[in-house]
């Protein structure tokens, strides 16, 4: 196999200057929007007593899962040796960190009291499963870091299968904690069942695969490198295959819930009578963001456009924050079963839907999240080589036309 030669983003063009600009003005309207939550308080927000996670938290879970998924190709190439997927295993690792930092920056700012943070760093309750994430958050941070370290550094290559390895397990030990976050909860209906760390794990490697095929994609059409239809190939069977599993674990865990008649009620409402939840679950979820995807993986035309391959995933994407959305805030619209078997209400609304409407704070401290990990990944791609030079020897001939902008970057 040939050497691969890595290049920074040259950085000189307008695009790129615009780019940034624009991600920076994201990042600071989200902040913006945490500080105005902050000093008026979460009544300003869809949020209540009722529904204490809302979108903030649909936004913080879909990076922080993205952000394992991401560093799969990395894991391919180092953990099982495929040498095709080499060139991208820095771009796949900055990502992973650059998701992870955006999702735990909108966590930590929609707890109300930001600075409360060091309180849960100093004092651990093990019985907690939020305490025990706050090890394999920094702990993934730090690995990860090592991980590239060994990339770079020619000297340290050699240690390269053994911290991808560690980071490797490493990423599923935390989407399994994340994912038993709803896992152990046993006051929701629709939580409270073990395939939910399973679960958890096949949508981290979905949404991951997704967005890592989208900067790839952007980031060497943009400065014009040439990039191997081979490897995009590679890629859409990965992610359709990820997809396919989500889809599956999706069906089994709405089926398990259905064969126990204590979920009857939950499964109703998320299936059935859930109003907007509902919509989101089936039109969202499965359709945009599940089926329509797969018809353009498997499509033998649909397949071999790039274009196509950049819907399928920006459909991923959307799909994924809809079946966060209805994981995290329709389990909490469904009104707590205190008396199983027993009608009960009051002026606390007990046994009434709880209702909850996004404002426009949460949806842009979320936004900010995102554009943080962009910021992060466009200004770390500046800085140092994570980009080859090239995937291929020339641009396919069923890729879409380099801009302007890409040829002067």
């Amino acid at each position: 196999m040939k050497p691969v030669r890595y290049q920074t983003l040259a950085g000189q063009s307008g695009g790129y200057w615009i780019l940034l600009a624009v991600l920076a003005a994201l990042v600071a309207i989200g902040y913006a929007a945490a500080h105005y939550m902050e000093v008026h308080g979460h009544y300003v927000t869809g949020m209540s007593n009722q529904i204490v996670w809302g979108t903030p938290h649909v936004f913080a879970v879909f990076l922080i899962v993205a952000a394992s998924g991401a560093l799969n190709t990395a894991s391919i190439s180092s953990v099982f040796g495929k040498g095709d997927y080499k060139p991208l295993a820095r771009l796949s690792a900055l990502l992973s960190v650059a998701l992870l930092v955006g999702g735990l920056i909108v966590l930590v700012l929609d707890l109300g009291r930001p600075e409360r943070l060091i309180v849960a760093m100093t004092y651990y309750n093990f019985k907690s499963i939020f305490a025990w994430n706050i090890f394999l958050y920094v702990g993934f941070l730090l690995v990860v870091a090592i991980y590239l370290w060994m990339m770079f550094e020619p000297r340290m290559n050699k240690f390269g299968k053994t911290a991808g390895t560690i980071a490797f397990i490493w990423r599923f030990v935390l989407t399994t904690g994340t994912g038993s976050i709803f896992g152990f909860l046993v006051a929701r209906q629709a939580y409270d069942a073990a395939i939910m760390a399973p679960l958890f794990i096949i949508m981290s490697l979905s949404f991951g695969t997704a967005i890592f095929l989208l900067v790839l994609v952007a980031a060497f059409e943009w400065t014009g490198r040439p990039l191997d239809d081979d490897i995009l190939r590679r890629l859409k069977n990965l992610l359709a295959i990820f997809v396919s599993a989500v889809l599956y674990m999706t069906l089994a865990y709405h089926l398990t819930n259905l064969y126990a008649t204590e979920h009857h009620g939950v499964e109703r409402f998320i299936l059935l009578e859930g109003g907007v939840y509902t919509t989101v679950f089936w039109l969202l979820q499965v359709i945009l963001g599940s089926i329509v995807p797969l018809i353009i993986c498997f499509s033998p035309t649909l397949s071999r456009s790039r274009g196509a391959l950049v819907a399928a995933s920006i459909l991923v994407v959307i799909g994924g924050l809809a079946q966060v959305y209805v994981i995290i805030v329709g389990a909490q619209a469904f009104p707590l079963v205190l008396f199983p078997g027993m009608e009960e209400s009051s002026t606390f609304f007990d046994g009434a839907v709880n209702d909850y409407a996004p404002s426009a704070p949460e949806i842009l401290l979320g936004i900010g999240g995102i554009a943080l990990a962009l910021l992060i990944a466009v200004v770390a791609m500046r800085v140092l080589p994570f980009l080859p030079e090239r995937l291929g020897e020339q641009p396919s001939a069923t890729s879409e036309p380099v801009t302007a902008e890409a040829a002067t970057s």
